[in-house]
């Protein structure tokens, strides 16, 4: 039977992709967020996950406002590295765990969540900025990850209860498989940030921090939140912390806080929460 062993929350803001292919980690401005990963990646390494569930929202590389999909999973061997505008990342490709992308997406199925299925499929900075603070990329990123896009772009969005509920489904899902495989999710997004209107630049670290003590106290009333009350008080593209959410329900009521730090420099709040099964 598998086994999520623990839960991560993590921003994925572009620019911290760039700082760390520019090797900038000890600059003044990046050195408090890229210390805080360190004890992350050494957790990590000592829970020896084998693979990890990947929740995010592609950015228009894969998806794009013609097509995109409520969601959208990952299923196959392996994942290229997108091309954003700016070339290939110097990252080795994601290593994918077929067997268990097909059993998961059968049994979301029957647990009447609709997927699109994608045998081929490329991955960007939602994907790439949280694997690489987690995970040492070299030589093959020492785990196998499944993504999950979620449309957190496209309206109609799915609701916070939904994705709270798709986390649920997950964790059936995970102890359903078979073999004995040690999961950990990622729910990435956020935090507060707009990046367009009339309120652009705008952020809620009060906000962000109050999200942070709900998501380990009391996530259900998180999921009670509409899309309208999440971007009055996070920006429009704070929304993304429904995926959190996902991250948030396929963990038991007795996961425990292993790690919490916040960010705020400018533009979007960059958070960090991680949980641990007993």
């Amino acid at each position: 039977m598998g086994k999520i062993i623990a839960g991560i929350g993590t921003s994925h803001v572009p620019s911290i992709g760039g700082a760390y292919d520019r090797g900038a980690q000890n600059d003044p401005d990046w050195k408090p967020l890229f210390d805080a990963y360190v004890p992350v990646r050494e957790w990590l390494s000592e829970l020896r996950p084998d693979v990890a569930i990947m929740v995010y929202n592609d950015h228009g590389a894969e998806f794009f406002f013609n097509k995109y999909p409520t969601f959208a999973l990952g299923c196959a061997d392996q994942y290229a590295i997108a091309d954003e505008g700016m070339g290939v990342r110097p990252l080795p490709p994601i290593r994918g765990d077929f067997e268990f992308s097909r059993h998961l997406c059968e049994s979301l199925v029957y647990d009447e969540f609709d997927l699109t299925l994608c045998q081929e499929m490329a991955v960007e900075h939602g994907f790439l900025v949280p694997m690489h603070l987690c995970f040492d990329p070299a030589p093959d990123w020492g785990v196998a990850a499944v993504p999950l896009a979620v449309n957190v772009l496209l309206h109609p969005l799915p609701t916070a209860l939904r994705c709270f509920k798709l986390g649920q489904a997950i964790r059936r899902a995970v102890e359903a498989d078979p073999r004995d495989l040690r999961v950990v999710i990622l729910g990435t997004g956020g935090m507060s940030h707009q990046l367009q209107g009339k309120r652009f630049g705008a952020m809620n670290p009060a906000f962000d921090q109050d999200f942070l003590n709900r998501i380990e106290r009391d996530p259900e009333s998180l999921a009670r939140m509409t899309h309208q009350e999440l971007m009055e008080q996070a920006g429009a593209e704070g929304i993304e912390l429904i995926m959190w959410l996902v991250m948030r329900g396929a963990l038991s009521g007795q996961a425990r806080r292993v790690h919490r730090h916040y960010y705020a420099p400018m533009t979007t709040g960059m958070g960090l929460i991680t949980f641990e099964e007993p």
